[in-house]
């Protein structure tokens, strides 16, 4: 596994590559946005570590950039610790987010995951899954309507809507959501889980504030009806 990380601090950059070496990774390095796309593109890695503060375009518009062309698992690792921050970095593409300092043990574990959930084939059907007026299509992560619409849906948004249609009718707590299509149950992360629903709402429901298929059922989780 190759993983990029991304930071215009040095001596951060040496440290998050000397302990993913030793984990057994191989690493390649950038310092600004610009060289972070081109890495990608020549390199290909299989995972980007990826800070906000960086000079010419910020972390969360390298991220942008990325997600017009590639799936390629993100994490941001930085020092903006700010809910709002946070909650950006999800929303706009990003597979996880850790504040710095970490724990180097929570960080490979973190890594660990999402490297597991995106090579996982537990939630990549083969075949089509309807619900309702909803199909899936697992071949270009779209949903299709009965009523003709179309909507392009991410690789994580993809798999959060397929396990709740799979499960339609049961409520999934955020630990099970995190489990199965994150790969990680952390403490204290059930807010990842809502960011998400969020964002799905607003691919899928035609009154994303008043949802008919993606239900929060109060201090319990959330379910789909068909």
């Amino acid at each position: 596994m190759q993983i990029l990380v991304a930071d215009d601090d040095i001596n951060n950059v040496k440290l998050a590559s000397f302990l993913l070496e030793e984990a057994g990774y191989r690493v390649i390095k950038a310092h600004d946005g610009q060289k972070v796309l081109a890495l990608i593109e020549n390199q290909q890695p299989d995972l980007v570590l990826l800070d906000v503060s960086m000079p010419g375009m910020n972390g969360f518009e390298v991220c942008q950039q990325i997600r017009r062309a590639s799936d390629v698992p993100i994490i941001f690792l930085t020092a903006h610790s700010q809910l709002s921050d946070r909650i950006k970095g999800l929303q706009i593409g990003g597979d996880d987010y850790l504040i710095k300092p970490f724990e180097p043990s929570e960080l490979l574990a973190r890594i660990e995951a999402v490297l597991r959930r995106s090579n996982s084939e537990s939630l990549a059907p083969s075949s089509r899954i309807s619900q309702g007026d909803l199909t899936l299509d697992p071949v270009e992560h779209k949903v299709v309507f009965t009523d003709g619409r179309v909507i392009s849906l991410t690789p994580l948004e993809f798999r959060l809507l397929y396990y709740l249609m799979k499960n339609a009718g049961r409520i999934l707590n955020s630990s099970q959501i995190l489990s199965k299509v994150w790969g990680y149950d952390f403490e204290g992360e059930s807010n990842l889980v809502a960011v998400y629903v969020r964002r799905l709402r607003t691919k899928v429901e035609r009154e994303p504030e008043h949802p008919r298929h993606i239900i929060t059922m109060r201090n319990l989780g959330y379910k789909f009806e068909p």
